[in-house]
């Protein structure tokens, strides 16, 4: 999203790039949630944390991943194909991890648990113990 509408972009720059994906039939990255059919409280806490830190505030790729969950929820409500047109966490984690720099940590974990063929982890998931058992 970034190198098509770059850093100085506009409500008119995201809205357009968030119908032209949709249009296209691709989905909006992020957005909605198997579970959830509310705003992710993952994503809300990230966003709070973010918001008392002016270092994150100033990062142009986390005023994006701002004006895009402004953005997108109406968006997709507009599109009429969405259960949960709300920001999930992946919506703002990604930027946050890099920005302080600890991409490697979750990065490599997920390149185990593919090459182990993991399960992805939910709460009803099955932990290493149970896979050492």
């Amino acid at each position: 999203m970034q190198d098509k509408i770059g850093t100085k972009f506009t409500d008119e720059d995201v809205r357009t790039y968030l119908w032209d994906t949709l249009k296209s039939g691709r989905v909006v990255p992020a957005y909605g949630h198997g579970v959830l059919r509310k705003p992710d409280p993952r994503f809300e806490a990230l966003m709070d944390f973010a918001d008392t830190r002016p270092d994150v505030l100033a990062n142009p790729v986390f005023q994006l991943v701002k004006k895009n969950s402004e953005i997108a929820p109406g968006v997709l409500t507009e599109h009429g194909k969405t259960k949960n047109p709300h920001p999930n966490v992946d919506a703002a984690s990604g930027v946050l991890f890099h920005h302080y720099g600890r991409a490697l940590g979750p990065l490599a974990q997920l390149v185990w648990d593919r090459a182990l063929g993991l399960p992805i982890e939910r709460p009803k998931s099955i932990n290493l113990l149970d896979l050492k058992k």
